[in-house]
């Protein structure tokens, strides 16, 4: 059988634009990580169940809040400066289009383009003023001035996946059992699982994918739990 050539295929590449992807694959890690550390911390602590509840629950809800507006504020404030870069590139090329032309044939030549064909790819560029903007941009600035991340986009999934992470290790509680155990396990389980999934996009493996996740969220879970039977109030799982 013959095999389709890659580049002959509408989408042979994943979405890497970083619309959704790293805030949905950050908010849940940090929702998971952050509130099985904070169970075990006050789990640690031999405090109450209900405690453990109201606890978690106060990091779910705060922890998704403030991973929200982060992720809004980042993403708005980075497309914001590229939008400034952009004008600034756009002045420039209405003010010296020679010299910008200059510019963008000498970045190709030193990529190995002939200089004759460099400029003559440059000037024919220059003539169109909106695809003269849009490949300097990419040239200079190393991004796609019409493919921007929505801020809302990665707003929500931050924020909804933050606040499933953060319920996995919660659950078993609000089930009615008050074993800290076994919400660290459920909680480890989490990791796991997530670990697994990001490596469906990363083409690694899942094994070591999840592996490498339980492994960072044990050893939060791990300091937080020794912090809190230190300091605590008893000190023991339940």
């Amino acid at each position: 059988m013959t095999e389709t050539p890659a580049a002959l295929r509408e989408a042979h590449h994943a979405d890497v634009s970083g619309g959704w992807l790293r805030p949905a694959v950050f908010g849940a890690m940090d929702g998971l990580v952050t509130n099985i550390a904070l169970i075990a911390g006050v789990g640690g602590g031999g405090v109450s169940p209900r405690s453990v509840v109201l606890t978690g629950t106060a990091g779910l809800v705060a922890g998704a809040i403030s991973m929200g507006l982060g992720e809004y504020t980042s993403v708005r404030s980075a497309n914001e400066q590229v939008a400034a870069e952009v004008a600034k590139e756009r002045r420039e090329l209405e003010r010296h289009p020679e010299a910008e032309a200059r510019e963008l044939a000498d970045a190709w030549v030193a990529r190995g383009l002939p200089r004759d064909l460099a400029t003559q790819v440059a000037e024919a560029v220059r003539r169109n003023p909106e695809e003269a903007l849009r490949v300097h941009v990419r040239e200079e600035l190393g991004v796609d001035p019409d493919d921007q991340p929505s801020p809302w986009a990665a707003a929500i999934s931050s924020f909804v996946c933050f606040s499933v992470g953060a319920l996995v290790p919660l659950l078993p509680y609000l089930l009615g059992f008050t074993s800290l155990w076994l919400a660290l396990g459920v909680g480890g389980v989490g990791l796991f699982v997530a670990g697994a999934v990001v490596a469906r996009f990363t083409y690694r493996s899942w094994l070591t994918s999840g592996l490498r996740q339980l492994l960072l969220g044990a050893l939060a879970a791990g300091a937080t739990y020794l912090i809190g039977a230190l300091i605590g109030v008893g000190g023991g799982l339940g």
